[in-house]
């Protein structure tokens, strides 16, 4: 599906943030996965002088929600594409009083309280392979956001670390307490697994993380809703589509980090063991080792 001779940049927008603007010569392309439809199609077109590919994570009507999200398919449809990096945008609710609403985190650890094992992964049916997250982010994409981001009037925080919850309700006070005791930093519903899935694929990733509220451990805060977060959520998608314009050209046109190799230590199963099956299923990430 790749025709480009250079690895491709996407963009992942989060709740508010459906469509990205200036990107020119729009191409809509539907992609059949090996587990289902991805959350849109993806419209492919260029940016910056950059050939980049978006998606809506909730869809472009934002039908879907955080556990619907089918993002094996949306990972797998990214990397048959020929993406190898992506920018997430997400939005947050903020557990530190210094990460205020309309700030920016660039989140780089995560705490998963939320994932389904057996969807934030591909590996299995023969295959398995242990990619580590240790530093789940990818360090130099995250510096190429926050070099973008100096560019801005917005406030940015370098690190941070994301606490991925089920959702879609909201917490109670007493789980933010223990969020905030076990060192989380900001709530969301949605990106770790998606994380966790791009490094299966060499994908280097990283979030861009959009802080809504201050969601309901404050005791003289108006406590969170989805009124107030909608109502900051379209000015943080105004600044994300800003950013990334500026990050864009930035991104290496050549796929050659740490990420784009992580397999490479992490398969225990041997070649000669992988079925076949399983190896179709996985080609697009696996090509590189067949």
């Amino acid at each position: 599906m790749n025709d480009s001779p250079e690895p491709l940049v996407a963009i992942i927008g989060g709740s508010g943030f459906y469509q990205l603007n200036g990107l020119n010569g729009v191409e809509e392309i539907r992609v059949e996965t090996p587990y289902g439809d991805p959350s849109d199609a993806l419209m492919k077109g260029r940016l910056s002088k950059r050939e980049v590919i978006f998606l809506p994570r909730h869809g472009r009507s934002h039908r879907l929600l955080p556990s619907e999200i089918n993002h094996r398919a949306n990972i797998w449809a990214l990397r048959s594409a020929g993406v190898r990096f992506i920018i997430s945008v997400t939005v947050v609710g903020s557990l530190r009083k210094s990460f205020a609403p309309g700030h920016v985190v660039l989140p780089n650890q995560f705490v998963d309280r939320a994932s389904d094992q057996t969807r934030s992964t591909f590996f299995g049916e023969g295959i398995v392979g242990h990619v580590s997250n240790a530093d789940p982010y990818c360090k130099k994409l995250r510096g190429i956001l926050a070099e973008s981001l100096s560019d801005t009037s917005v406030t940015v925080h370098p690190t941070g670390t994301y606490g991925n919850i089920h959702g879609p309700s909201y917490s109670t006070r007493a789980e933010t307490k223990i969020y905030r005791e076990m060192g989380i930093d900001i709530l969301g519903m949605s990106n770790v697994p998606e994380v966790k899935l791009a490094r299966e694929a060499e994908i280097a990733i990283a979030t861009m993380a959009m802080v809504t509220d201050y969601d309901c451990w404050r005791p003289n805060e108006e406590v969170v809703s989805n009124k107030m977060v909608m109502q900051q959520v379209h000015e943080n998608a105004e600044k994300a589509k800003q950013i990334i314009a500026q990050a864009i050209p930035r991104i290496p046109r050549v796929a050659d980090w740490k990420e784009h190799r992580l397999l490479e230590d992490a398969m225990a199963t041997p070649r000669y063991g992988w079925p076949e099956k399983t190896i179709e299923k996985l080609r697009p990430i696996l090509q590189p080792y067949l």
